[in-house]
């Protein structure tokens, strides 16, 4: 409504005590027509777009800005138990000036020669039937200011419903980052035999890794040099990661970095919802599969 920032300037200047004649002259409307504003019969439209806006607002803050207007909607509708289109969640939110953080660019760097490579088994077929089918991995690095140390964070993750099946923290990106994690996930999951895709990092070109693979009889798969779309899913995770917990934050300590890095893959695992995966979290997927 053209003149609803004005009366709604009137309604808050009238509860603190100022005439409502003098509020409507100093801002240029007329008294009637404030009157018959404050005493007309809301549309249902209008009602519905205010307490859209009212929860956009709500979930904006409560999820840290991390909602675009697809995500915003499913999570509306999930937790509504409504069904309301993203164009319109888009429309609430271009009038109400939220959007989410935006993504950074990768930076790519080279990496060492390695002891041995291995075909791109995984060649981008980056879908799954079935849980621990195909899982992929990288290592990627944190920094923040005040700090010499990086923080080097190391996940698996299970193409079937894009759960981060284990993780490492460290402060060292050596082969016991990636060594460490790829043992709790075998002996968390024994009987788990996925194609394990990688890029060409010295961790899983080194012989030692290649025993590990072999002992856990799984098959491994490598990215092409250069292409880090090979590894797709995996680089997403990542830029959803730091765009929604890391950049455009503060962080006072390192081990405070590495506690909130912890509390994002809970929440990632367990309470983001993914439209990929029928508007369910990974965990949600996971355990239907499990239950069939």
């Amino acid at each position: 409504m053209k003149q609803e920032a004005s009366y709604l300037t009137v309604d808050w200047y009238r509860e603190l005590g100022y005439p409502v004649a003098m509020l409507c002259e100093e801002l240029g409307i007329a008294r009637s027509a404030y009157y018959k504003h404050k005493n007309r019969a809301k549309p249902e439209k209008e009602k519905q777009d205010e307490l859209l806006c009212s929860i956009i607002r709500e979930y904006h803050a409560t999820f840290d800005g991390i909602l675009g207007y697809r995500r915003m909607a499913m999570f509306i509708n999930r937790l509504n138990q409504t069904y309301y289109s993203q164009g319109y969640i888009h429309r609430l939110m271009s009038h109400l000036g939220i959007t989410a953080r935006i993504r950074r660019k990768k930076v790519n760097r080279k990496g060492a020669k390695p002891n041995y490579v291995k075909e791109n088994f995984l060649a981008r077929n980056f879908t799954a039937s079935r849980p621990n089918e195909k899982w992929l991995t990288d290592v990627t690095e944190f920094s923040i200011s005040g700090e010499s140390r990086k923080l080097y964070l190391s996940p698996i993750m299970d193409l079937y419903d894009n759960s981060i099946v284990e993780y490492e923290l460290s402060f060292k990106n050596n082969n016991q980052l990636v060594f460490k994690m790829f043992d709790r996930a075998v002996s968390n999951n024994p009987t788990a035999k996925p194609i394990f895709h990688s890029d060409r990092g010295f961790q899983y070109t080194s012989c030692a890794f290649k025993s590990k693979i072999e002992k856990a009889n799984m098959q491994q798969s490598m990215s092409r040099v250069g292409k880090c779309i090979d590894n797709g899913p995996m680089e997403g995770f990542f830029g959803t990661l730091k765009t929604e917990m890391f950049y455009g934050k503060s962080f006072s300590t390192m081990e405070c970095l590495k506690e909130k890095i912890g509390s994002y893959i809970k929440f990632y695992n367990e309470s983001r919802y993914q439209k990929r995966l029928k508007c369910l979290t990974p965990i949600e997927y996971r355990n239907q599969a499990l239950l069939t």
